[in-house]
């Protein structure tokens, strides 16, 4: 075969061709024109990417129809359903078959019935037997034809068969050798024409009809026929029978919802349309739908004309509501929940609850399967009044599920044990909203009574909840509801006997504590480290005790603390009230009855002893138990928790800065000490609010706890009170020695002693003051911790453990704190501590290069809270005023250089109040020495400036004081 040449004259035609295995195809061709301009027989098959040199021939209407036509050329079918390489004969011969056809042939008709759109203005040719392209001209028809099937039934059989019109004309293509080119969409070849129809008809609908007049059916099987192939055909196409009747109707339309429930699944909702009396599924896109009656021998066929344009709005409707399709496949529908944990199998009796007035006057109408259980649909809501009684509310409620009124307690272990399906009297079947288990659960749990609800007063919270979220009507004195607000309190006066004053936010908590006990309500005191907890409490005891007395009475109240906390509580109370006479019931000499109490107004003891005297303890009656720094009872197994809730008393109260330490459970025995019942048992407490709030992070339920807690916790921070607070506030921390402790510095103590009275006696005391110095530095050591003079020593130290104890507190606050000791071995003892816990922490002393990048670091850092320096390298240029706690862990001879060390954070930049605390150790040379700065402040303001002139202004017998 010559090839086409490109620089001749030649022109693109389009040829329909039968192929032996795929049916008709259409391929371009570019034929070579003759010198007269007629087609010669040099033609060859054009593909995208031998078209560029005929470029010139071509338009762009021709490019895409080549690059179209390509994709069902049969190489690129072959290599599309065959992966190997394989010769196109083998394929066809061996591979092929009635299977692949129908799969490949759908797929070639579209692009073929899109190509024949494009084709109208080009010339169309069929192609010879031979393979030769235009062989003859044809031309598509210039509008679709139409098509009518006709159905004759008499009394022997049903004949059908189909006429066609084009333009108004009824062609005849009976035995006419008219060809089927494509069945979807339907396009026949009718002499030299190609012919395509309205009406989306199938090629295969009219291919028995080529060679046939018409088709017999005989009127045995007449029914089973109609069912199957008239209806489908009535509600497609259009049909004319003889011998039946085919009604063509239009009714208003009618919505139906019908609720599906599905157990422990997605229960679901189908849409119908119910037009007049037949119904119709949403979805299945038929304009007409059609149902078959049969009245005696005849039938008749209803023709029911659809409005899809409205269905689809219906469904919008829905949509808008918050449903979704339940999935492409099928059309019903679901609700919306991006909660993964909530029960689905009730969710669509909730939405049809929620949305019910709505979908009424939409029009929708909800019908239920038949066989099922029967449920209500309507608005659910509660009606709920609680009024305040002498020691418990009464709740008064009753509940609205559509038409019927149920009394709320009713629904009592429904809400409780999260049932969802509540039998009505009628037998029918309401579903609890879900949002009432949450809303009303914790309400229900704590209430009593079977005839009516009742609830303690202490569970305030829960009706100052509903009354927040306007659930319910509220009705109770003025004096309770300032309970939430602590800024209207009753003005208490303080106690005569209190020396000095209460800063407002004090004053605040000293009357809120006596609002609690008009009501005998416990408390728990959480103010921020530092702002004065102790104070408070010592404020209440005072006037306590006056008032008591005043009445001609007397009362004894039990304080139980950590035992690093005793002396600063006994120094508090002697310079607040120190007409209280306070008594110390620790160490091996005390009493073992109670009734030495009775002398006392306040009894105070370590939680170490509460737990071995509380056989003692429980038999007292006390005016008031306070626990400080009550985070050590949050075990709820531990033997501290239990001993503390068998004592008893009238109020209860609590101090901590830090009530939750580690866990949400750290409330529970807190609460449960101060308000027994508040938070309900421990495994209640720990389903409802520890696991959802720990685990899920579930701001409602943290919500809920914080409703039931907020009227018992006083919490003011640092922040808060700000503008209340001085400058800087400082607090000298007394801490007692472990036994080994004392051991070691009893031994050693006794030895400078012995050495000094020697020296003195024999004159030789001025040759060995340097070994004095060296023996109060080494006590001083010993009374911070034994390890750094003895590195094998593996007891405690009791100062070490009250700075761990009081830096926890400050740490959980999310403060700064800046830890100076003028001993680096002290430091190193810390940084061991810190690495072992994890904690961040910058490190400074005196052989430290790098000052200026690690004071940077901890100005910026918000994880680095703590930072060691020593005070011989604090003393130069270092500016740390993110910081606003500062620990001092050894007392200097010099209180200047104490001075230059809390001035790295009191400077001029500094926008908190800083809080100081010194750690001082309690019966040894730190304490001593302090007595001494006091006597001789004067004398140390003017003259002393080093450690070496410290102790030269002491005497012989200062240095006999120290070491008594």
């Amino acid at each position: 075969m010559l090839r086409v040449d490109s620089t001749k004259p030649c022109q693109i035609i389009y040829a329909i061709a039968r192929h032996e295995y795929l049916s008709f195809v259409i391929e371009p061709h570019i034929v070579q024109l003759n010198p007269n301009g007629e087609f010669s027989l040099t033609y060859q098959r054009l593909f995208s990417n031998t078209a560029k040199e005929f470029i010139n021939c071509l338009d762009d209407t021709d490019l895409k129809l080549i690059k179209m036509l390509e994709e069902i050329e049969q190489g690129n079918i072959i290599k599309k359903y065959y992966k190997k390489p394989i010769r196109p004969f083998e394929f066809f011969t061996k591979i092929f078959n009635d299977q692949l056809f129908d799969t490949i042939r759908p797929k070639m008709e579209k692009r073929i019935g899109e190509a024949l759109i494009l084709l109208a203005s080009k010339p169309i040719y069929l192609m010879s037997k031979e393979g030769y392209p235009a062989e003859r001209k044809l031309q598509i028809a210039t509008e679709p034809a139409t098509v009518l099937f006709h159905f004759r039934r008499d009394a022997e059989e049903i004949r059908y068969f189909p006429t066609i019109k084009y333009q108004g004309m009824r062609i005849e293509f009976m035995f006419k050798n008219a060809e089927i080119i494509s069945n979807h969409p339907a396009w026949m070849l009718l002499e030299d024409t190609l012919y395509y129809f309205e009406k989306e008809i199938e090629g295969k609908k009219l291919l028995p009809f080529l060679n046939k007049r018409y088709i017999a059916i005989p009127r045995s099987s007449e029914q089973s026929y109609f069912e199957k192939f008239v209806i489908p055909l009535i509600e497609k196409h259009s049909v004319y029978a003889e011998g039946f009747t085919i009604n063509t109707e239009k009714h208003e339309a009618q919505p139906i919802i019908k609720p599906i429930y599905v157990e422990n699944g997605t229960s679901q909702l189908q849409l119908y349309f119910k037009y007049s009396g037949y119904i119709f599924p949403y979805g299945d896109g038929r304009h007409v739908s059609v149902r078959m009656e049969k009245n005696g021998d005849n039938y008749i066929f209803h023709r029911i004309k659809r409005s899809l344009a409205w269905e689809k709005n219906k469904m919008g409707e829905l949509e808008k509501m918050g449903l979704r399709t339940a999935s492409s496949l099928f059309q019903n529908l679901e609700v919306d929940i991006k909660d993964e944990d909530a029960d689905h199998s009730f969710s669509i009796f909730e939405w049809l609850n929620q949305h019910h007035e709505e979908l009424s006057q939409l029009g929708f109408e909800i019908e239920q399967p038949e066989g099922q259980k029967r449920y209500v649909f309507g608005t659910s809501k509660i009606d709920l009044e609680v009024k305040e009684n002498n020691d418990w509310f009464d709740i008064y409620a009753v509940v609205y599920f559509g038409p019927y009124r149920i009394p709320f307690i009713q629904l009592k272990n429904h809400i409780l044990n999260h049932k969802k399906e509540f039998t009505l009297p009628s037998g029918e079947i309401a579903v609890i909203p879900e949002k009432w288990f949450s809303q009303y659960g914790n309400l229900l749990h704590f209430s009593e009574g079977n005839g009516e609800l009742k609830l303690l007063r202490q569970h305030i919270g829960l009706v100052n909840e509903l009354a927040e979220g306007e659930l319910a009507n509220i009705t109770m004195t003025r004096k309770l509801q300032k309970l939430t607000d602590f800024e209207t309190l009753e003005d208490i006066d303080l106690p005569k006997h209190f020396k000095g004053d209460l800063r407002p936010y004090q004053k605040a908590g000293y009357n809120w504590f006596h609002f609690l006990k008009s009501y005998h309500f416990g408390g728990c005191l959480a103010d921020d480290m530092g702002l004065g907890k102790t104070i408070q409490a010592l404020a209440l005891l005072q006037k306590h005790k006056e008032d008591t007395e005043a009445g001609g009475t007397k009362s004894t109240s039990l304080v139980i603390m950590p035992t690093s906390l005793i002396y600063n509580w006994l120094n508090e109370a002697k310079k607040f009230t120190p007409k209280l006479r306070l008594m110390v019931h620790t160490g091996t000499m005390r009493y073992k009855s109670p009734e030495v109490f009775s002398n006392y107004d306040v009894v105070i003891t370590t939680y170490g002893i509460s737990r071995i005297d509380i056989d003692l303890f429980k038999e007292f009656f006390f005016d008031y138990v306070i626990l400080d720094e009550s985070q050590n009872i949050k075990n709820p197994s531990s033997k501290s928790f239990q001993s503390v809730r068998q004592l008893k008393s009238r109020f209860k109260l609590i101090l901590s800065g830090t009530p939750v330490e580690n866990s949400v459970n750290d409330l529970w025995t807190q609460m449960s000490f101060i308000n027994p019942g508040l938070l309900g048992i421990q495994q209640y407490f720990q389903n409802e609010f520890v696991t959802p709030i720990e685990k899920k992070k579930d701001e409602d339920k943290a919500r809920k706890l914080q409703a039931l807690i907020k009227p018992f916790v006083l919490r003011r921070t640092k922040e808060q009170v700000a503008t209340e607070l001085p400058p800087k506030t400082e607090t000298l921390l007394y801490c007692p020695m472990t036994e080994e402790q004392s051991t070691v510095y009893e031994k050693i103590k006794s030895e400078y002693r012995n050495e000094l009275l020697k020296s003195l006696e024999d004159g030789t005391y001025a040759k060995t003051q340097i070994q004095v110095l060296q023996g109060l530095i080494k006590l001083r050591q010993i009374a911070n911790h034994p390890s750094m003079v003895d590195a094998e020593y593996e007891g405690d130290s009791g100062k070490f453990e009250n700075v761990v104890h009081t830096l926890a507190n400050v740490l959980e606050g999310g403060h700064k704190v800046l830890i100076f000791s003028q001993f680096v071995k002290q430091l190193t003892i810390y940084r061991n501590y810190f690495d072992e816990q994890r904690i961040p922490y910058d490190y400074l002393d005196g052989s430290t290069q790098n000052r200026g990048d690690i004071v940077k670091h901890f100005q910026e850092d918000k994880n680095t809270q703590v930072f060691l320096i020593s005070i011989k390298a604090g003393g130069v240029g270092l500016n740390l005023t993110e910081a606003d706690y500062v620990f001092i862990l050894d007392p200097w001879w010099n209180p200047a250089v104490e001075q230059q060390a809390i001035d790295r954070t009191h400077r001029i930049g500094q926008t908190k109040n800083v809080f100081i605390y010194k750690f001082i150790t309690k019966d040894s040379v730190e304490e001593k020495i302090l007595a001494l700065q006091q006597r001789k402040l004067s004398v140390a303001r003017a003259l002393i400036t080093t450690e070496d002139s410290f102790i030269k202004s002491l005497s012989a017998e200062d240095i006999k004081e120290i070491l008594r």
